[in-house]
């Protein structure tokens, strides 16, 4: 899943100066990423006449950045993003294992007025959002980069590694698409996001602009990535008051289902933390409806839905780090769209910490308890896993 990015967007306070733009220094380049890999020991119930294995070795996160800004001589700032994501491990049939692709690549300018940016990246609702603080490296149970759950799937071998139900208070709809964002100064610790979406269907910035692609080119009505026009909004204060940090968000996402799919995929969330002597608490609500959400693809569905949400207490004391979260994910599709979407659901906890040797080198304990659970009448089943693991995530 998706590295988590908490809190306010920066903005400086250079302001918009009238007249052309003088010669400038060039833009300074700068190169860094991220790998996070795990050594997990795993126990797990079986699915059907299948077990799981009872070990892992992760490789996550694993990330080229590579950016570019610079102060213009007119007092603006601007700057390029490029994610080059290093293959993906957890669905070989959208990212083949050992390519490499340009996960987000996007353009922007700051000043008095704002921040605008243009090209594939994450939205507003996404940028602005508060949850559950993470404190194992790399790791945490809202989106999480490792999850040892298991459950069953109703497809290919009736079983699938991956969670049947959404482990994340982000708003995906439009993630990673080609969008138009803008963000306002923050003033009285209050800052407003928008962001424009015309075409959520491919996730990364996959479009050449050499055409303008139709309204409705996929012949199956539910194709995944059947949405276009997703307009985000989202609203986050950050302050301090008597010492106690404080920063709260909620968002709006709202898409237009294509190829005369009766649906309108919507979604909200609100999210907390509170900082003090070195605790987080955060926690974090979402729903979603006429929305279904599978394999990192969000795509329109008439009466799909859900509902998640996830409360965290982290310290962190010098190169120390300690806590614990919990995650609740609840399928709210109705029983229309047939009984196996009743009734899913999942619970994750987790329980570790890491340490900083330094230099952008962390190493964690990562404990999770992870259930999956069908409650419907005919296959009410539970899944569940215990496992721990050592992290290293190291970020250059």
């Amino acid at each position: 899943m998706k590295k988590i990015l908490l809190g306010t967007t920066a903005l400086v306070t250079a302001g918009l100066l009238a007249g052309p733009a003088l010669a400038s220094d060039p833009l300074k380049v700068t190169v860094g990423g991220n790998v996070v890999t795990g050594f997990y020991f795993v126990d797990a119930d079986h699915v059907g006449g299948t077990a799981s294995q009872d070990t892992k070795v992760a490789l996550v996160a694993r990330n080229i950045d590579i950016k570019a800004e610079g102060t213009l001589d007119n007092g603006l700032v601007a700057g390029v993003d490029a994610k080059l994501q290093l293959g993906s491990d957890w669905n070989a049939n959208n990212v083949q294992n050992g390519s490499a692709n340009f996960r987000q690549l996007f353009a922007y300018l700051e000043g008095g007025f704002g921040k605008f940016e243009i090209g594939g990246t994450d939205g507003a609702a996404y940028k602005m959002h508060y949850t559950s603080p993470w404190f194992v490296p790399g790791n945490g149970v809202d989106s999480p980069n490792i999850y040892n759950g298991v459950s069953s799937k109703y497809g290919y071998n009736n079983y699938s590694s991956s969670p049947e139900v959404r482990l994340s208070t982000f708003s995906l709809m439009a993630t990673d698409s080609n969008k138009i964002s803008y963000f306002t100064p923050r003033l009285a610790g209050f800052q407003l996001g928008l962001s424009y979406t015309p075409d959520a269907q491919n996730h990364g910035p996959s479009e050449n602009g050499l055409v303008l692609l139709p309204k409705d080119y996929t012949n199956n009505p539910y194709d995944y990535n059947n949405i276009n026009q997703v307009f985000e909004i989202a609203l986050n204060y950050a302050g301090t008051f008597g010492g106690v940090d404080v920063g709260v968000d909620g968002f709006y996402t709202g898409g237009n289902a294509m190829n005369n799919v009766n649906a309108d995929p919507e979604e909200y969330g609100l999210g907390a933390n509170l900082g003090y002597a070195g605790f987080t608490l955060g926690g974090a609500w979402y729903q979603s409806n006429d929305l279904d959400y599978k394999y990192g693809i969000s795509y329109a569905r008439k009466d799909a839905g859900a509902e998640v949400w996830t409360v965290g207490l982290k310290y962190a004391t010098g190169p120390w780090t300690v806590g614990i979260a919990y995650l609740d994910g609840q399928d709210n599709s109705d029983g229309g769209l047939g009984n196996y979407r009743d009734g899913r659901e999942s619970q994750t906890v987790q329980l570790g910490g890491g340490y900083n040797l330094g230099s952008g080198v962390d190493i964690g304990l990562d404990l999770q308890w992870a259930s999956n659970q069908h409650n419907d009448s005919w296959n009410s089943t539970s899944y569940d896993t215990k496992s721990g693991g050592l992290v290293l995530a190291i970020a250059f």
